[in-house]
């Protein structure tokens, strides 16, 4: 395991070179402190695509390329091991790395199934860093939200409602046999696209308690899982918040998150602040906050997933060097997995679902389901 205080650059295995490992390669390449020197894929056409990507539009020396994260931590040098493989292999191959001795990043979700999630977070050891993807904590307009929410400025927080209305084509679906189904994707809107904003909802939010939920398949053929979720949640607090998210919004429109309080309230639209009042003050200060233009507050469209990945990675580097916890670490992904869980459970047993009780694993054996499939 790399020690802390270190300062040179950190080797990466790449594992999984599908379409996200292509955000994932260009945010290493533009993070300090990393050095991206191995992928890992059993398809030899993808990982060599990906090789390709990193010699030819990086400019980075061709990492070397391995069949299975097996042959690649034995062939040494490993430091930070980084998963963009299906959902519900996220744990089996974080586990493995841990086991290891090296640091993890796990894109989102951190699997489909509690258990899993749990026997991560129990696995990690001191020192080791593991952190999940949910690059829009550090985007600048949700640092600037939650520290109006966590420092008063909002008051007392009273409710929230938060949309994902994107489309997804059925081509999409039909493109991989693992998407779309509750073994490798573990959802559908809510769990692939939406989780994000569920991990924003709780950050902002605080400690989710229930949830009431439903779910559908509109809009698609041959998939398992839902195209839309709709849900409220109460908070300890008893803040209330509504949760919308879908596949099934053609042509796809805006990620949007408002958030209300006693002093304050405040909108994110696609990333961007669009509001802020804080203080008991009518005045909008977004734009104070956030200044319009600036790459790192306001990414170009093209860039700003590779911009907000590099964020994270930024944090999980720096949490390596100086010996700290990650900004995001696995407890914080497992919560946003239980209150997803919450909505799939709540939608197919027709009752409100204590998020406690998912966390527990006292509803670990109950089925969820669309569309008649069960998981």
């Amino acid at each position: 395991m790399t020690s802390t205080g270190i300062t040179s650059s950190l080797n990466v295995a790449l594992v999984g070179c599908g379409v996200i490992a292509r955000n994932h390669a260009r945010a290493i390449d533009r993070t300090e402190g990393l050095l991206l020197t191995a992928l890992v894929d059993p398809v030899p056409e993808q990982v060599a695509a990906l090789a390709d990507l990193v010699v030819e539009e990086l400019g980075a020396p061709r990492p070397a390329v391995f069949s299975s994260l097996t042959e690649a931590l034995a062939a040494g040098s490993v430091d930070l091991v980084v998963l963009c493989t299906p959902s519900g292999t996220h744990v089996e191959l974080a586990l493995e790395a841990v086991e290891a001795g090296v640091h993890v990043v796990v894109e989102k979700p951190v699997d489909v199934t509690m258990d899993r999630g749990r026997a991560l977070a129990a696995a990690v050891r001191p020192g080791q860093v593991v952190s999940v993807i949910c690059q829009h904590r550090f985007d600048p307009a949700s640092v600037a939200v939650a520290r109006a929410a966590h420092g008063g400025g909002l008051g007392r927080l009273t409710s929230a409602v938060a949309s994902v209305a994107w489309w997804r084509s059925q081509e999409y679906y039909d493109s991989g046999d693992w998407r779309g189904t509750w073994a490798l994707d573990g959802g559908g809107a809510l769990m692939n696209q939406g989780v994000h904003t569920v991990d924003l909802l709780v950050w902002f939010l605080g400690e989710p308690v229930e949830v009431f939920a439903h779910t559908g398949g509109l809009a698609h053929e041959r998939v398992e899982v839902e195209d839309v979720a709709v849900a409220t949640i109460r908070f300890a607090s008893g803040a209330l918040a509504v949760l919308h998210a879908t596949t099934a919004a053609y042509p796809g429109l805006s990620v949007r998150i408002a958030v209300h309080g006693s002093a304050g309230s405040a909108t994110i639209d696609d990333d961007q602040l669009e509001f802020l009042s804080s203080g008991g003050s009518p005045e909008n200060r977004a734009a104070d906050l956030v200044p319009a233009g600036d790459l790192r507050g306001a990414a170009k469209a093209d860039d700003s997933w590779v911009v907000g990945h590099a964020r994270q990675l930024e944090d999980v580097v720096d949490a390596v060097r100086t010996g700290r916890e990650p900004g995001v670490r696995v407890v914080d992904a497992l919560l946003d997995l239980a209150v997803v869980r919450a909505v799939y459970l709540s939608a197919t047993l027709g009752r409100p679902v204590l998020v406690a009780d998912v966390l527990s694993g006292a509803l670990d054996d109950e089925p969820v389901a669309t569309g008649g499939v069960l998981a």
